[in-house]
């Protein structure tokens, strides 16, 4: 059984910047594309970026494009969010999730199948 879990969010000052992690158990994250979504209060979820399941592409919604980061350590059967330079409208509860095809890398929700518990990130001051 596919599982993912979510970990690294918290709350930070306008500026700052948090490291938000996806551990896989159940499977072999090498095997898949992983996407992160997140979810802010009255809104739908939102596709925030993808990383294939080499690593070697990735993509980025236009509103966190330059200022967050996607990798992976696949040994580590981890998939990474580095997010600089934070607002107050990423303030959400954010997701990793796996595609329904495995190696399919979008930022479409209907397009993921298992999903994590969530971390919640706070961006205020």
């Amino acid at each position: 059984q596919l599982q993912l879990a979510e970990s690294g969010g918290g709350l930070v000052q306008p500026g700052g910047s948090l490291r938000l992690s996806c551990a896989a158990s159940g499977f072999t994250l090498d095997d898949y594309a992983i996407g992160w979504f997140r979810q802010a209060p009255g809104k739908e979820r939102e596709g925030v970026s993808c990383i294939s399941s080499t690593g070697g592409s990735s993509n980025y919604a236009d509103s966190v494009k330059g200022r967050f980061t996607i990798s992976r350590d696949n040994a580590k059967n981890t998939v990474y969010l580095q997010m600089n330079s934070l607002r107050p409208e990423d303030t959400a509860v954010y997701y990793c999730a796996v595609p329904l095809q495995q190696y399919y890398c979008s930022r479409y929700v209907e397009e993921f199948g298992s999903w994590g518990q969530a971390t919640q990130v706070t961006v205020s001051s």
